[in-house]
C-alpha cells in the first residue's frame, strides 16, 4: 500500500482500532496481547478508565495557554515529582529525547555558570539510546543513526559499559557531567550493576561533575519502583523522564537538584507545548494509580512471577532463549536465533514484542497486568519457541550451499 508518511520505519503489516488493557484490536475483530505498550508507554495499558476521564474531563475545559501564563496543573505535578524524588525542580517538555537535550543544556549551563564554561563534555557509553535530535544521537552515538547528519555534535565521550577504568581515564578538564540509563533498554535490558553506579557518585563528586540518570523508559514504576535510581542507593543530580509519564500522551521532563538547576534562569530554555493543562491532567492521572497503595507492590510480584516464568521456558528452549535479564517488568530475551524471528513468531501468536540491541526482545507488559495476562504470555512465547526450535532443527535441503 502506498503511504505518504516518510518511510523512516520498517512498520508491520497491522493496524489497531482500540484498545482494552493489555489487550489491541484490529478493525477486523482480531485481539492482540501488548507487551510492547508503545515502547513502554502505556504503563497503565489502553483506555484506562481514570486516564480517559482525565483526559476528556480537563478536554472540555482548557487544552493549551503556552508558558507565558502560569499552570497550576504542572506546578502541582512538578511539586508531586519533586516530593516523590530526589528533585527540587521539573521541566516539562513533549519527548523523551527532549528530556535528554534539556538535561544536557542544563549540565553544560551548571558548569558555566559556576565559572567553568570550558567543562562542557558529558561521559557516555557504549550500547545507550538517548534520542534522535542531534546532540543526543551524539550522546547515544551509534553510528548507524549518525552516518549521513554531519560532523556529530561535540562534547561527548563514549566509554565501554561497566568499564569503570575507562570513565576515570575520559574524565578531563572538559569534562562536566556523566549521562547513563540505570537499565539500558534499547541496548538489550542491560542492568547496570548498582556498585558502578555508586562508583560514578563518587567520581562526579570528587571532580565536581553532575550525575544524569537517563529513566525515560524506567521511570514511573516500570521497574516496581516509582524510579529505578530508588533501587540503587545512588541519586543523580539530573533525571530525565518521559514514556510512561503520560500513559500514552506525549510528555516529557527533566528533574534536577536546586544546585544543578542553578543556572536555568528565564529565557535559558523552553518548550511551546511543554506543561500544557491537558497532558498535565492526564499525568496526574498516571501518578495517581500508580503510587496508590500496593500497586507498585503488585508490580513487583508480577514481575518476579514472570520472571520465574520465563526461566523455565528458557530451560524448555535453550536452543532458543540464551538468557533472561530482567529490572521489574522491563524485561529482554536474549536470543540464539536473530531477534527478528522471534518478534515475528510472537506476532504470529498475536502477541507484540520489540526488538532491542544485542539481539534480544523486550517485553514491556503494561503495569496493569495480571495473572491471567502472564499465563496466556508465557504459552505464547513458549509456542513461539518450539517453532523457532523447529524451523531451526531442519536439515538444509539436498544441494544446499
Amino acid at each position: 500500500m502506498n503511504s505518504h508518511l516518510l518511510p523512516t520505519y520498517a512498520r508491520a503489516d497491522v493496524a489497531f482500532e482500540r484498545g482494552e488493557g493489555a489487550w489491541l484490536f484490529t478493525a477486523a475483530g482480531d485481539r492482540y496481547l501488548d507487551f510492547t505498550s508503545g515502547v513502554a508507554v502505556n504503563v497503565l495499558g489502553h483506555a484506562h478508565p481514570a486516564l480517559v476521564k482525565a483526559l476528556t474531563e480537563q478536554a472540555q475545559k482548557l487544552w493549551h495557554v503556552s508558558n507565558l501564563y502560569r499552570i497550576p496543573g504542572a506546578e502541582r505535578l512538578a511539586e508531586r515529582l519533586c516530593e516523590l524524588s530526589f528533585a527540587d525542580f521539573a521541566f516539562f517538555c513533549n519527548s523523551g529525547t527532549e528530556a535528554l537535550e534539556g538535561s544536557i543544556k542544563m549540565a553544560r549551563k551548571y558548569q558555566a555558570v559556576s565559572g567553568k564554561p570550558e567543562r562542557f563534555r558529558i561521559v557516555t557509553f557504549e550500547g545507550a539510546f538517548h534520542g534522535r535530535t542531534l546532540a543526543s544521537l551524539a550522546a547515544t552515538g551509534n553510528k548507524k543513526y549518525l552516518e549521513g547528519f554531519g560532523p556529530p555534535v561535540e562534547g561527548f565521550d563514549q566509554v565501554p559499559f561497566n568499564d569503570l577504568d575507562a570513565v576515570k581515564k575520559a574524565i578531563g578538564p572538559n569534562t562536566g557531567a556523566i549521562l547513563i540509563e540505570p537499565v539500558m533498554g534499547e541496548g538489550g535490558v542491560r542492568v547496570v550493576p548498582h556498585t558502578f553506579l555508586k562508583a560514578l557518585r563518587e567520581l562526579c563528586d570528587k571532580h565536581g561533575l553532575l550525575l544524569i540518570f537517563d529513566e525515560v523508559q524506567t521511570g514511573i514504576g516500570r521497574t516496581g519502583d516509582l524510579f529505578a535510581y530508588q533501587r540503587t542507593g545512588v541519586e543523580p543530580d539530573i533525571m530525565a523522564l518521559a514514556k510512561a509519564l503520560g500513559g500514552g500522551f506525549p510528555i516529557g521532563a527533566f528533574l534536577a537538584t536546586a544546585e544543578a538547576a542553578k543556572g536555568m534562569t528565564a529565557g535559558t530554555h523552553g518548550s511551546t507545548f511543554g506543561g500544557n493543562p491537558l497532558g498535565m491532567a492526564v499525568a496526574h492521572a498516571v501518578l495517581d494509580v500508580v503510587t496508590a497503595d500496593g500497586f507498585l507492590d503488585t508490580v513487583k510480584q508480577n514481575a518476579l512471577r514472570l520472571k520465574q516464568r520465563l526461566a523455565e521456558v528458557k530451560d524448555r528452549h535453550p536452543s532458543i532463549i540464551a538468557e533472561v535479564r530482567s529490572e521489574g517488568l522491563l524485561i529482554g530475551l536474549r536470543m540464539v536465533p536473530p531477534a527478528s524471528e522471534m518478534v515475528d513468531e510472537l506476532r504470529a501468536e498475536k502477541m507484540l514484542a520489540p526488538a532491542a540491541g544485542d539481539n534480544v526482545v523486550r517485553l514491556l507488559p503494561p503495569l496493569i497486568i495480571g495473572e491471567e495476562e502472564i499465563s496466556e504470555a508465557v504459552a505464547r512465547i513458549d509456542r513461539a519457541c518450539a517453532r523457532l526450535a523447529q524451523n531451526h532443527a531442519r536439515p538444509a535441503k539436498a544441494g544446499a550451499a
